[in-house]
This record gives C-alpha cells, structure tokens and sequence, in this order.
C-alpha cells in the first residue's frame, strides 16, 4: 500500500461507531455529522433530516465497524449475521450486491445503486464522486447462475445508449470478484 492509499484508508475510518436505527428493513442515521460525513462519501439518501443507507451500505459500515445498528422496536444492538438474514428476506441478491460494493469500496471507487436493467451499481472513478458523472456501470453475475444472452444484450445496448460502460462482476462460490469490460459484439 502506497503513501496515498494509507492516506484515503486513513480519512474513511470514523472515530466511533455512528448510531444508526432500523425500522422495518429501513436503517437510516438521525445524527448531523454521521449524515454529513456518510453523505460526502457516497453513502446513502437523505431524506427528512435522516440519511437512508441501502442494504449494501448498511452491511459494508457496519462490517467496518464505522456504524451501529439498533432496532426500532426492542432497542437490540444488531449484528452483521442478523441484519443480512433480514435483508436477504426482502432481497435475495444482497449478498451479492454486499460482496460487490465492499470489493469496489476496497479499490477506492464510489458505488451508488444503479438503474434499471439489472444493473446493480453505477461506479465513479476515484476522486470524481460530486465532481462528475459516474462513467461504469456495474451488473452483477453469479457463477452457476445463467444469464441469457438476450438480457446481457439489451443491458449493452441500455448503457451504450447511456454513453457508459458496461462491467460484469463475476462472482465465484468463494466469492471472490473478476471484472469483464463488455462491448457490443457484431456478427456480420
């Protein structure tokens, strides 16, 4: 790790652990500097004074310690373990969508959820998040999974029209990540 990789890791961990609160399957942080400083990262929606972290976000904070989450209902201190099995309940990909926002996170980019089509992330460049437009668009693959040719063709032509790149996470059964540039293939 370089000079300036320390230094990024360095400026993404937080003090404490920011409280965060779950109601339903919604988590949201209530506090002005856990919104401000999640917010300028590209962490959740602000919404009514609260920023709302996706299930993705939640497990990747909440994996590095930066947030803690407790239920609404009872008051309970959530575990990682406890608050996946709740999501999987409601999204059956979160794992996948968690395996492949903590690797970008890793790589320093920003993932924000994407749109339409089966794309799961829309990816910035390092540095770029607030300052331009996100230029990868992410869609997720699990090995042992099929995906018809047909869908992979009309999310192509989806983000061609969108002037962006398509990327095909692959995820293997030991979840680890491989990334695919994929570009319109012509048979003439």
């Amino acid at each position: 790790m370089d000079k300036t990789e320390l230094e990024a890791e360095k400026s993404t961990e937080i003090e404490m652990p920011v409280s965060a609160s779950l109601k339903d399957t919604i988590v949201t942080v209530s506090s002005m500097d856990g919104i401000k400083e999640f917010s300028s990262k590209g962490y959740g929606i602000p919404e009514d004074n609260k920023l709302c972290l996706m299930f993705h976000e939640t497990l990747f904070l909440l994996g590095k310690g930066a947030i803690e989450v407790k239920d609404e209902k009872n008051g309970e201190t959530l575990v990682f373990q406890e608050l996946l099995k709740r999501f999987q309940s409601v999204d059956k990909d979160t794992w996948v969508r968690y395996l492949i926002y903590r690797d970008l996170r890793s790589r320093g980019y920003v993932a924000r959820e994407g749109f339409g089509l089966g794309i799961d992330f829309r990816v910035y460049e390092r540095g770029d998040y607030g300052k331009g437009i996100a230029k990868h668009l992410i869609f997720g693959i699990q090995e042992g999974q099929p995906v018809s040719v047909e869908k992979l063709s009309r999310t192509q032509h989806y983000v061609q029209n969108l002037k962006k790149k398509l990327i095909l996470a692959v995820i293997n059964r030991r979840g680890e990540i491989v990334y695919y540039s994929l570009t319109e293939l012509n048979l003439k």
